[in-house]
């Protein structure tokens, strides 16, 4: 968030429809075992990496965190699960290369527990998600879709749920 100007007042994503949520991560179990562990860590980067010269992949935007020293993760906001099973089962793409050696390392013996990894994937419809920034650059949800003044989809949480766009609406219609 280095960099980005501040947005002054409270916003809230200007998210419309169903939102795709992606949590991908690692845990080192064994932090003397680099060898198997590093090479996952740099492999998160290059994907990210590989996805932003690519926006027709469908990453709409990422946030890096840790949760521990051992455990890292990043949260994706993807255009839809289409979009996401695409990139992950595309075999030009390194995401495809990565898990094929994980899976080789696997069926020989080779994977040691070293380094533990895990994903959740979260659709979800409109009104079933609110989000709030106060004083705030775009981030998280609103870094990903666009961010608008509260006013626009309510000043409570209770109204920013009861949102519904144009979109959502005429498909509610019919």
């Amino acid at each position: 968030m280095f960099g980005k100007s501040v947005t002054t007042g409270r916003t809230t994503a200007a998210a419309e429809g169903e939102v795709v949520v992606l949590l991908i991560g690692m845990r080192i179990n064994h932090f003397r075992a680099p060898h198997h562990w590093l090479p996952v860590l740099l492999a998160m980067g290059r994907m990210l990496r590989e996805l932003g010269k690519d926006p027709e992949r469908g990453l709409l935007g990422h946030v890096l965190l840790t949760a521990s020293p051992r455990t890292y993760y990043v949260v994706q906001y993807w255009e839809s699960k289409e979009r996401l099973y695409a990139y992950a089962h595309s075999p030009d793409m390194f995401h495809h290369r990565a898990w094929a050696v994980m899976n080789r390392k696997e069926r020989a013996g080779k994977a040691r527990q070293h380094v533990g990894l895990w994903h959740e994937t979260y659709v979800v419809p409109e009104g079933a998600y609110e989000s709030i920034y106060a004083d705030m650059p775009a981030f998280g949800l609103a870094g990903a879709h666009g961010q608008v003044p509260v006013e626009r989809r309510g000043r409570q949480a209770r109204e920013r749920f009861a949102y519904r766009s144009e979109k959502a609406t005429a498909s509610e219609e019919l």
